[in-house]
Order: C-alpha cells, then structure tokens, then sequence
C-alpha cells in the first residue's frame, strides 16, 4: 500500500498507546434501538484527523449498533458508533470501533483503493438520497488499515463512484478499538442536494477470520442469511442545522 504506514493523501494510521481521539459512548448504547440519524451542519469544511477529531465532533449526535444484521446477537465488544456532520460541500462520517480481532487485507491500489473490501473487517455506509429511485444508492467502505472503495448501486449491478472520497484512520491495538474519519463531496452522492429532504441510510460492520464472522447492522436487514443490500430497510439520514431549510 505503498507509504500507507505515514500518510497517503488524507489518510494518517497510528498505533498508540491509549485511547486517543475517542469520542465515547456508554457501552449500553449499542442496545438502543433508533430509525434516525441526524447530521449536523457545520459552516466551514473540516480536515480530518481520527486520531485528534476535531471540535465540531462534539456537536454530533452519534448513533451505535452491536447486533448483527437479523438484529439478534448484540456484543459490545464490537459496538460501532457513527457521527455526521455536513457542510455546503461535504458530507463527514466519523466511525468508533471496538474490535475482538482483526483481518485485514495487505495490499491495496496505490491511492488505498481495494476491490472487494468486504472480504476483511471493514465499516460501510449507504446512502439513498432519492428512496423513489428504488434499488439506486452509493456505497463507502473503510478498513482499519485506511484501505477504501466507493461504489454506485444500481438494479443488476455496480459501478466504481469515483467520488473523491478521503479519509483519515486510527488503530488502538491495545485498547482493540479503531477509528475513520470519511469526507465525501456530497456531489458525488447526489446531484440536487436539498437538506430539508430526508434520505435513507444504513450502516454496517463486518469482522473476523472465517464464518460465522461478524455481520452488522444499525437497522437490520432481517435477511436469512448476512445481506446489507437491502434498502426497504434503511433508516432515515435527517439534516440539521442553520442551512437545513434553504432551497
């Protein structure tokens, strides 16, 4: 993955010592069920660092899921916290992992780039700006390693998005918890952006070696066996803020 270890563009990978740059949640969190995330609106683009979040973090109102993705089997062990800020331009996701293991991938595009990401533990987001337009959504992968792949989901198939996506990745082996900071053009996900609609999303997990591994789901998809692509089961992605009602 070429300089990975330091830096590749706006993606930095720590190992520290303690657990810094975490923005915690009680672990009982991750066994609160909510349909909604909300994304709070910040006047000015921010540069991501997971390891040091900035300010404006505080101002977020995480959600956090540990079932898997029938909605059963909850382990804090492995609860996954997720908060959204948005700007004129951007749409910000910062991602708190704990983690039982990890099995990651060792090689990579030279830009971190990597083709079937979900083979190893990873963090996914999906966005459905549009939910008349079913079956349409685009899809954000991160690994703990900084690895990425962006994706256009259409009916029958996917595409490469190409979004311009970066991100920023800290892993805590000691602490066995990991964190990504996402910034993604809000562009590259629709190309009318109102911020009074509401969207659909979902977020997911997936850890560990071999199966059973670890499929999770804030809302679940109720699938017999682990499917994430299932967008009738989205929650509701709400923005906020000063701008939220501008036309």
């Amino acid at each position: 993955m070429g300089n990975s270890a330091v830096s590749l563009g706006c993606f930095s990978y720590h190992e520290c010592a303690r657990l810094g740059g975490s923005i915690a949640m009680p672990v009982s969190a991750c066994l609160l069920s909510s349909q909604e995330i909300v994304a709070t609106y910040v006047p000015h683009d921010l540069e991501l660092d997971a390891g040091q979040p900035a300010q404006e973090w505080k101002s977020a109102n995480p959600i956090a899921f540990c079932a898997d993705w029938q909605g059963k089997n909850a382990d804090p062990s492995r609860e996954t916290q997720v908060h959204i800020l948005w700007s004129e331009q951007n749409l910000y996701l910062r991602f708190e992992c704990r983690f039982c293991e990890l099995f990651l991938f060792a090689d990579s595009a030279p830009d971190g780039r990597r083709d079937q990401l979900w083979d190893r533990d990873v963090v996914e987001a999906f966005f459905q700006p549009d939910p008349a337009r079913e079956g349409h959504y685009k899809e954000f992968e991160v690994s703990p390693n900084g690895m990425w792949i962006d994706l256009d989901i259409f009916p029958g198939g996917r595409s490469d998005l190409k979004s311009g996506m970066r991100r920023s990745v800290v892993l805590d082996q000691g602490a066995k918890t990991w964190s990504a900071e996402v910034a993604i053009p809000i562009r590259a996900v629709t190309a009318s952006f109102d911020p009074s609609l509401i969207w659909r999303a979902n977020f997911y997990r997936v850890e560990g070696k071999q199966e059973p591994r670890a499929y999770l789901a804030w809302q679940p998809t109720l699938t017999p066996q682990p499917n994430f692509h299932v967008p009738a089961r989205f929650g509701s992605l709400r923005f906020s803020g000063e701008n939220s009602a501008r036309q």
